[in-house]
């Protein structure tokens, strides 16, 4: 039986604005060691590096629309085929950036093969790099990964629950049976490989498990507010993203203080961005304790999925801890 061929992958997204300023920091820099060569002062090497930044960076930044655009088709391709598209792509711009300083009046010549050499050059290099650096992001998202799936299964949390829907058997079987559904659907989220993406409306509804089954362990000691914007639920986050960030709030708020704890989950859509919002009362003198893994996790792993585009904040202020992140809508 012959084993099936691997699907074609895309080897780099140039729609992704960290691709964007990653090829065009590199580029600027490239131009500023080699303008060192040809300007015998500072005066004369700014000149010189703005004279070539006038013809790279339209260079550079047309090879990287033309590889956005043929996003689609480059991703059936393989990753051969798809090299070779970008490198000849990069020499053509590289032929366009001599152009325009030619036609300007810049050069006393047109430099056709240094230019055409350099464009394709500099973009088997950037393929290069973006290709290494998404292999080593590779194991460092498996990795995460399952930190977060240990972190998932906590034999207290576990232990907590069955001992509540022990309790509630005899008392109140509907309350158990449903108890038991949502812990079910939790072990299921976390057990069943899921993929690298998931909506947060499916994230949501996780969430609102969770805290349904925290919520019979603490009672009124457990306040949950919600304001969810239906126009955000459309975002994407890497998968069990949002329960550690619930886990902290019931470990470190509720479970500490005799009084209980607010946890609010709030999301919003801002133009072209989501806006998330976990935050806790914490009670007073205690702080925020722990080591942060759950908080450095979620951080990873939001950085693998949207890079630059993805922002992650978090602060205890006034008594009350905030988890702020920021993606995509």
């Amino acid at each position: 039986m012959s084993v099936p061929r691997p699907a074609p992958v895309l080897l780099f997204d140039a729609c992704h604005s960290g691709v964007v300023l990653r090829s065009v920091l590199f580029v600027e820099l490239v131009l500023a060691v080699a303008a060192m060569y040809g300007g015998a002062g500072f005066s004369q090497w700014a000149g010189l590096l703005a004279l070539w930044t006038g013809a790279a960076l339209p260079a550079t930044l047309s090879w990287l629309l033309f590889i956005c655009l043929l996003k689609s088709p480059l991703g059936r391709l393989s990753l051969i085929a798809q090299q070779l598209v970008a490198i000849s792509s990069g020499a053509v711009c590289g032929l366009a950036g001599s152009a325009i300083l030619y036609t300007a009046g810049f050069l006393p010549q047109a430099f056709w093969w240094a230019s055409g050499g350099s464009g394709a050059l500099l973009a088997a290099v950037l393929m290069t790099f973006f290709l290494l650096r998404s292999r080593a992001a590779a194991p460092a998202a498996t990795t995460a990964r399952l930190a977060e799936l240990q972190a998932r299964i906590r034999p207290h949390f576990l232990f907590n629950t069955l001992n509540s829907a022990m309790a509630l058997v005899h008392r109140e079987p509907v309350r158990a049976e449903a108890l038991l559904e949502d812990l079910s659907d939790l072990f299921r989220h976390a057990l069943v490989e899921q993929g690298e993406v998931v909506t947060l409306a499916e994230e949501i509804e996780l969430a609102r498990r969770y805290l349904a089954i925290e919520q019979v362990r603490f009672g009124d000691r457990l306040q949950v507010e919600w304001a969810i914007d239906e126009r955000a639920n459309g975002a994407r986050l890497p998968p069990l993203l949002l329960q550690p960030l619930l886990e902290n709030a019931v470990k470190h708020g509720v479970e500490p203080s005799e009084t209980g704890a607010q946890v609010k989950v709030s999301s919003e859509r801002r133009g072209s961005t989501v806006v998330i919002k976990v935050s806790n009362t914490v009670p007073a003198g205690q702080g925020r304790r722990g080591n942060g893994l759950a908080l450095r996790n979620v951080r990873d792993r939001l950085g693998l999925l949207h890079d630059l585009e993805g922002q992650f904040r978090a602060g205890l202020k006034h008594g009350v801890f905030q988890v702020r992140i920021e993606v995509p809508a």
